[in-house]
């Protein structure tokens, strides 16, 4: 009974020292190294809820990039598509300025322009924000929304999009509320047909309808983890006003709208002379609101997306480009990887000639070529990490005898 007595006991838990790892000594008392690791989360916890709940970071106009600079960044990465890149630029530098806006009593509030960018298939447009989102300096997140759908069915809420941003920015609300969100796929909630559905058309216009409290700006009830909504769950305000939305869609299809909407004003003696002057193969360059709405946006989605631009198709000069200059070009990473095995990888001439050619013939785009590049690269990189070569050079003769060998069709249907 003694014995028990003069055993040492946490002052926390009351565990003795037989029952612990250690004990840490203090004036009166004693601490067990489990109550010490808890007593350390719960600090950092109350902490972090203290930061959060500061004000967002301060932005300075002389601290951030120009839009020429933001321009130069991305043409580091990414071929062609100056237009693109020239909207993109001026929106997310007129975004940060509308941010740092003081209130001079004039009256005058800068509000903020959303983008859309139209493009085909494998043009760039996700790599545009991947890209951008490397030199910003407030939270940046890229979310889908095929996986969207009207709140009360299976799929994810709407409100689901703020709470990446919220993660992004660690919970810290005021800085997600200065965010931008890149919403890839938003062709894909377009409706069915362009006059307003009388039946429910859950992943389609009730989407929009959804998106629009989030564009115009409004304070929204964001699930901290995500998934659906529900009445127990906390939720956390988010004010959407500041936060700026970029937009990107394929719009398959839509060149034949762009068609029909030219061919309407077309009308006269002079009418085989205007249309003569259309660049039929590059039809999106042409591409208006209208359009848009024909392709089965509502009117009040289009209007929260002032700012409308368009990425060119890529043509072979572009994916030949694509293939060697950027920073992070296909074949530099294939380079990479072998170098971390002590080979030097090189390429003759004629096998990028081919891998264009074939990307141009199957119409892949930009991301047909690593599906090319992959399968001609794929028995090589299987045999080589075991062997003492030093060097290995791909041949087109390789590059021919490996694309054979492969389901083409496989690589057409990508």
């Amino acid at each position: 009974m003694a014995d028990s007595k003069t055993k040492k006991r946490c002052s926390f838990c009351g565990r003795s020292e037989n029952e612990v790892g250690f004990l840490i000594t203090g004036i009166n008392g004693y601490i067990c190294d489990s109550c010490a690791t808890q007593a350390y989360e719960i600090t950092q916890e109350a902490l972090g809820m203290s930061k959060h709940s500061k004000t967002s970071t301060k932005l300075n106009l002389q601290e951030l990039p120009k839009p020429m600079e933001i321009k130069a960044f991305l043409d580091q990465y990414v071929i062609g598509q100056d237009d693109a890149k020239r909207f993109l630029a001026v929106s997310v530098y007129n975004h940060y300025k509308r941010l740092m806006q003081k209130d001079n009593g004039d009256d005058v509030e800068i509000e903020k322009s959303n983008i859309i960018m139209v493009g085909s298939t494998g043009t760039g447009k996700t790599l545009l924000a991947r890209t951008i989102a490397k030199l910003l300096h407030v939270p940046f997140t890229i979310v889908d929304a095929t996986v969207l759908t009207e709140a009360g069915y299976v799929g994810e809420d709407i409100e689901s999009i703020l709470t990446r941003l919220l993660q992004v920015a660690d919970y810290n609300v005021p800085e997600a509320e200065q965010g931008i969100v890149f919403i890839d796929e938003i062709d894909k909630i377009a409706r069915k047909g362009d006059n307003p559905s009388i039946t429910r058309d859950v992943s389609g216009e009730g989407v929009q309808q959804g998106l629009l409290k989030l564009l115009e700006g409004s304070v929204v009830n964001v699930p901290p983890q995500g998934g659906r909504k529900h009445p127990d769950q906390k939720m956390i305000p988010v004010n959407t006003k500041n936060i700026l939305f970029i937009c990107g869609g394929a719009f398959d299809g839509i060149e034949k709208k762009i068609a029909q909407r030219l061919n309407t004003h077309v009308v006269g003696y002079t009418a085989s002379q205007k249309t003569a002057t259309l660049d039929k193969n590059n039809m999106m360059q042409y591409i208006a609101p209208q359009d848009l709405k024909s392709f089965g946006l509502i009117p009040e989605i289009i209007g929260r997306l002032p700012v409308l631009t368009y990425l060119n198709p890529l043509d072979r000069a572009a994916l030949r480009s694509i293939l060697t200059e950027p920073k992070n070009s296909i074949i530099k990473q294939y380079v990479k990887l072998f170098e971390m095995d002590g080979v030097q990888l090189t390429f003759e001439d004629a096998v990028f000639e081919y891998i264009v050619d074939k990307a141009v013939e199957y119409k892949l785009g930009a991301r047909g070529l690593r599906s090319i590049v992959e399968t001609i690269m794929m028995d090589v990189m299987f045999e080589i990490p075991s062997e003492e070569k030093k060097e290995y050079e791909v041949t087109l003769e390789y590059a021919k005898r490996q694309l054979e060998k492969a389901n083409i069709a496989r690589l057409q249907s990508a």
